[in-house]
Order: C-alpha cells, then structure tokens, then sequence
C-alpha cells in the first residue's frame, strides 16, 4: 500500500522478511539481502524435475531450514501474507524455466474441510499471486472432494499415491481442453499429489501439464 496510509501502517508494523522475521530495511522487498545471498536456491537445472502426467516441475528453493519454517508459519500459524512474496519468487522461476510453454495457470486445492479448518487455501493465494506478477489470472479447474491426510506424514511413496488417488475432480472440461495448463502448488516432495491432478487434467483434456512450486523437499 503507498501513500500516507501505507506510510503509517509501515511504521506500525514494520514489513519482517518472511524467511527469518527480519525488519527490512530501505529497499529490500519481502526478503532480506542476508536470506537473498544465503537460502538454498536452486537455479538452472537444480530447479527443474520431471514426473508423472507433468512434463516438469520448476521450483525456486529447497524446503529445508528458513524456508521450511517459513512455508510452516504459512500453512499453520496463519501468515497468509507470506502469499505476496511467495508468488514473486515463483513467477520469477516460472518466467526463468518456462516462458511461452503454458496456457491457463491453476492450483492444487485444499478440501473443503482443511480450507475451513485454516481458514484460507494456501496453494489459491500462492498461485493468484504468481499469476498476477505474470500478468495472468489463476482459474479454478481442480477440486477436491475427499479430504486426506496430510502427505507429510506419509513416508512411503506408495502411501503418498494412495492418499490422494480419486481424491480431486474436474470443474468445467472446457476450460482445459487442448490447453497447455500450469498447476501451482506450495511444495513438492515425491509429486504424488501433482502426478495426481495433472492425470485428472489430461483426462480433460489437457495438452500438456507443468508444474511450478515454491520448494522442493527431494
């Protein structure tokens, strides 16, 4: 927010980096230059991965440390602001790796329990985010019906597939057919739930699938 009010509201509340709680000091922008020097960035090829029914999936940074923590505040502690940021870094990765290879941006939804639960859906603002800094518009084509546990407390791979298998049903076929689709989510570990919703995308059609996440845990 600019002007008076804006000016205001910094003072009362000093804009932190949301990767160590940091007070950012004269133009530094959502992070600090110590966390912009130092967390686990993964460029080039390190930040690209291929998996099943997605062609590939791009992601700025390793969950590990600052940034695990950071994305935990996000999803359980209620810092949905953390969003703004968030979708920065992963429309910069996403113009970084795949410019002019996708068609309609969308996201891994929560089920209506768990957005209930925490009160918003933390892969919508994610991706709304990510989408408007690429000039585009995140659309709705996923949702999901069943609600699972979580896949973090799953170590197998196989359980991780299980979980989510049937879990997630098409919106409106039309908006997919013979598109290229980019599906947001906010972390990656084996890609059971992304290889999940991008098979439910090309049975509607899609042409392609990629995917686009803030971390990688593997």
């Amino acid at each position: 927010m600019s002007g008076p009010l804006g000016v205001l509201l910094d003072l009362l509340f000093p804009p932190k980096c949301v990767f160590c709680g940091r007070i950012l000091g004269r133009g530094e922008i959502h992070l600090c230059a110590k966390c912009q020097r130092e967390l686990p960035w993964l460029t080039e090829g390190q930040a690209e991965q291929k998996g099943e029914f997605f062609s590939l999936c791009v992601s700025p940074l390793r969950y590990q440390d600052k940034v695990r923590d950071s994305i935990r505040r996000y999803k359980f502690r209620g810092l949905r602001g953390y969003h703004k940021a968030y979708g920065t870094l992963v429309a910069q990765c996403v113009h970084d790796h795949l410019e002019g290879k996708y068609d309609l941006i969308t996201w891994v939804p929560l089920s209506r329990q768990r957005k209930k639960e925490r009160g918003y859906d933390q892969a919508f603002l994610l991706a709304s985010a990510a989408a408007l800094a690429l000039g585009e518009v995140a659309v709705e084509t996923l949702r999901k019906e069943r609600d699972t546990d979580p896949q973090s407390g799953l170590e197998e791979e196989a359980q991780r597939r299980a979980n989510v298998l049937g879990a997630y049903r098409q919106v409106d076929r039309s908006l997919v057919a013979g598109k290229r689709v980019l599906l947001i989510d906010d972390v990656v570990t084996t890609g059971s739930t992304l290889s999940e919703c991008a098979r439910i995308l090309r049975t509607m059609g899609a042409s392609d699938v990629l995917c686009a996440t803030l971390a990688r845990a593997r």
